[in-house]
């Protein structure tokens, strides 16, 4: 067995002050965001050895979510929402409740301010299809979400990444202002320019894991110049180190000698600048956390409280439930406003299924053929309610990204999420569903009337919640959209082949059975065919209708009428071309759909989609603890 156990980070130390930006540095594959990682507690405890502490006191997992922030590499944004909008909702989760509408609008615009952004504050940040933002100011809305509550600890990762040089300049700009106000602000950056090195004020580089130098910018010359590898004038400092660190990789000895002499030349430092350091106050946590507070710090509910514990000082969520259901709704429903099309595909895709199914199945009538071009129709229209769904796939593979960055630091609780991502579902779907069973229940032929109509139009709607409910839960499944739809297609192809359509359940292998019971179309296929077949008085095979699906069908009526005779005399009852031999309930039981009424169906159907969504929750639940290992 070969260990598959390898060492990322190793003995690694160095402080950061408020007021400070300290950027980690390194060649890719160095450690660089692996550190940022460990720093903001995304990383298994059981992968990490040391500890963090803050004012001198160990952080734990709960409070360093509350006072910090972590901006990803990736932007991950509604694109139709404006950069305003997108910091304003930022702020309705951030903020208290507690804080006036127009005190949250003042933050926000400050906010713009400070982030550079005010000639693009009514741009939409836009995607692939939308002309938006540029990239700089997509980054700059990224970590404007994340100061919104202005947090004590600001954490990123790579924020500078595939910006240009200007770009790049302004982000690390406005993270050196951030910095200023007080906060603590740790990055990773791969290689930054001659301007961008002003605007540090502490470096750590890192070299497969281990450091090679920790200290300030302008100390780095004096540094390679004791290592024995002066920096020549005119040279960027940061470059020429990163290239010597490249070149001793890959020499024999490696990086061992320059990790050994930062190990000294940092004792050296610290018995130098004795008596010099900036004497500190020794405050507890609970006494600094406090200071930040009263400095406009932590906007996010913290009070005073009289507790030792400082993770009691400062709320989990600023808001309460319904007010993060409220803001989830609202931004759901502006951002899928501005992009018709979505909705606009998915009515068209059911309309014109329901066009050519009507179109097909065109008033049907109650000979025996009828019966069987019946089930063809209904196991088509609802296997068709769930293939219309998978269309959404990649709007919730988009939205779950979002959502995992942003109940990272507890921007809102995950059941919130939940709720209001089903409640905004559910007018579409009513929608879609009454579109369909207009367009096809009175064209079809089907029976039952006005009641019979609504039971119709309840079971395609319970169907495209299971679907869509089955879709939400898939997304928070697969990794990618390619995948997402291969998984969906398989999965409603063979619920429709266990449905019991092509094959009734008595026919069905003992060992399949099971996937008989588990097929989402199975119920709403049931009861509608229960709507249209449990009828009384109803019949659908009369007299010689019998030979109509057999050899028999193309002989005269004649021959017909003499067999039946003879059947009669045989069986001893009388069957004359009128008598009725085969009702709604024959049919019904012929098709093996004895065990739950119609009714019972379309509740199964429903609590389908429940059962989804509650999978859903806990694929998020435990996505969102998923830390690396």
């Amino acid at each position: 067995m070969f260990s598959s156990t390898k060492d990322l980070l190793n003995d690694i130390s160095g402080k950061a002050r408020d007021g400070e930006l300290v950027a980690v540095l390194g060649a890719s594959g160095s450690g660089k965001s692996t550190l940022i990682d460990a720093l903001a507690n995304r990383i298994a405890k059981g992968s990490l050895k040391g500890t963090v502490t803050l004012n001198g006191e160990q952080l734990e997992s709960r409070l360093l979510k509350v006072i910090s922030a972590y901006v990803m590499q990736d932007d991950l944004l509604f694109p139709m929402l404006t950069v305003e909008e997108t910091l304003m909702f930022a702020a309705e989760f951030r903020l208290p409740r507690t804080l006036s509408k127009s005190k949250k609008k003042l933050r926000v615009q400050a906010l713009i301010d400070q982030l550079g952004l005010r000639n693009a504050a009514k741009t939409v940040i836009g995607d692939e299809g939308h002309r938006g933002v540029s990239g700089g100011e997509r980054r700059r809305v990224s970590i404007g979400i994340d100061i919104i509550h202005d947090p004590i600890i600001l954490f990123l990762d790579e924020p500078t990444s595939g910006l240009d040089s200007t770009s790049a300049y302004m982000v690390v700009k406005v993270l050196q202002r951030i910095a200023q106000s007080g906060s603590i602000v740790i990055m990773s950056i791969h290689q930054p320019s001659y301007r961008l090195l002003g605007l540090l004020d502490r470096m750590l580089f890192l070299s497969r894991g281990q450091p090679v130098y920790n200290g300030s910018p302008a100390d780095l010359p004096l540094f390679f110049s004791d290592f024995g590898h002066p920096i020549p004038d005119k040279e960027n400092r940061t470059e020429f180190a990163l290239d010597l660190i490249r070149e001793l990789e890959v020499s024999p000895g490696g990086t061992k000698r320059l990790v050994e002499f930062n190990k000294a030349w940092q004792n050296m430092k610290r018995s130098r600048d004795v008596g010099n350091e900036t004497p500190t106050h020794g405050l507890t946590l609970k006494e600094a956390i406090s200071a930040s507070i009263s400095r406009g710090k932590l906007v996010s509910g913290a009070g005073a409280n009289n507790g030792t514990n400082p993770t009691s000082m400062v709320p989990t969520f600023a808001n309460p439930m319904w007010k993060e259901m409220v803001v989830l709704s609202k931004r759901s429903i502006t951002n899928s406003r501005r992009m018709p099309e979505l909705f606009g595909i998915r009515l068209a895709a059911v309309m014109v299924t329901g066009f050519i199914l009507a179109t097909v199945f065109w008033n049907l009538d109650n000979s025996p053929r009828g019966v069987q071009e019946r089930l063809g129709f209904f196991a088509f229209a609802m296997s068709t309610t769930f293939y219309t769904c998978a269309d959404a796939l990649p709007v919730f593979l988009q939205e779950r990204y979002i959502f995992m960055r942003e109940t990272a630091y507890n921007a809102y609780r995950r059941s919130s999420y939940l709720l209001s991502h089903s409640l905004v579902a559910i007018p579409a779907l009513v929608f879609l569903s009454f579109a369909f069973a207009v367009i096809t229940f009175w064209a079809v032929g089907l029976a039952g009337g006005v009641s019979g109509f609504i039971f119709y139009f309840f079971v395609i709607l319970a169907s495209f919640w299971a679907g869509s409910s089955f879709v939400t839960f898939l997304s928070g499944v697969v990794p990618h959209v390619m995948l997402g739809y291969t998984i969906v297609v398989a999965i409603l192809a063979y619920f429709l082949l266990f449905s019991g359509f092509f094959i009734t359940r008595d026919r069905i292998p003992g060992y399949w059975i099971w996937f008989h019971y588990l097929s989402l179309v199975k119920y709403p296929y049931e009861a509608v065919l229960q709507n249209e077949f449990d009828d009384p008085v109803k019949c659908f095979i009369r007299g010689t209708q019998i030979f109509d699906n057999s050899p028999l069908a193309v002989v005269d009526e004649s021959v017909k009428a003499r067999l039946l005779q003879s059947m009669s005399r045989s069986l001893g009852v009388n069957i004359s071309s009128t008598t009725c031999l085969t009702t709604g309930a024959d049919i019904l039981k012929q098709q093996g759909i004895t065990d739950l009424s119609k009714w019972d169906c379309l509740w199964v159907t429903v609590a389908w989609g429940f059962f989804f969504r509650i999978l859903f929750y806990f694929c998020l639940l435990w996505g969102s603890k998923n830390k690396r290992r």
